[in-house]
């Protein structure tokens, strides 16, 4: 398959959209409940826009959006500024063809590059396929918080995993 990894443009919020909505009414992926609208994605977008986060799309031939990934700040206070927490989806007919650990692969040096020290994943502790892809990323395991989450009439645990980024590196301020 040819693929293209690069930044979003707006044009591709609306198959952006169709990728995380299909997470939300089929997987655990995202603990939303409800599908969003364009100016949801919009917002998002924009948000990310402000701070410099980038979001990388996976686009074919075509230009159609295969899937996406990006960060944002892991928690609101300064103490957290070298931290990020990340997503990556891929759309439902393209999973397990490898997209997925190019767009990690294309994020962590976009993190790296922009002075950030640790990426943090929060998996649903049943997707055994997104754990194995972060372990092979370099993810270390930190800890499972059990029934924090409820989604399709049952509870969901977190499991958490992160990256070190740039190991050894002094705090910048």
């Amino acid at each position: 398959m040819t693929y293209l990894i690069r930044d979003a443009v707006p044009a591709d919020l609306p198959d952006i959209r169709d990728i995380y909505n299909d997470a939300v009414l089929n997987t655990t992926a995202i603990w939303n409940e409800q599908p969003v609208d364009l100016g949801n994605r919009q917002a998002w977008f924009d948000a990310r826009q402000a701070q410099q986060y980038p979001i990388l799309v996976a686009v074919d031939a075509a230009g159609d959006v295969l899937g996406y990934s990006s960060f944002g700040d892991w928690r609101p206070f300064e103490g957290f500024r070298h931290t990020v927490e990340h997503s990556v989806y891929i759309r439902a007919d393209q999973r397990g063809n490898g997209l997925g650990p190019k767009l990690m692969e294309a994020l962590i040096e976009r993190a790296r590059g922009c002075g950030k020290h640790v990426m943090v994943a929060a998996i649903e502790s049943g997707n055994a396929a997104s754990v194995r892809l972060h372990e092979r990323l370099g993810f270390t395991l930190n800890g499972t918080l059990p029934q924090v989450g409820v989604k399709f009439g049952r509870w969901l645990d977190l499991t958490f995993m992160q990256l070190i980024l740039n190991p050894g590196a002094e705090p910048n301020h």
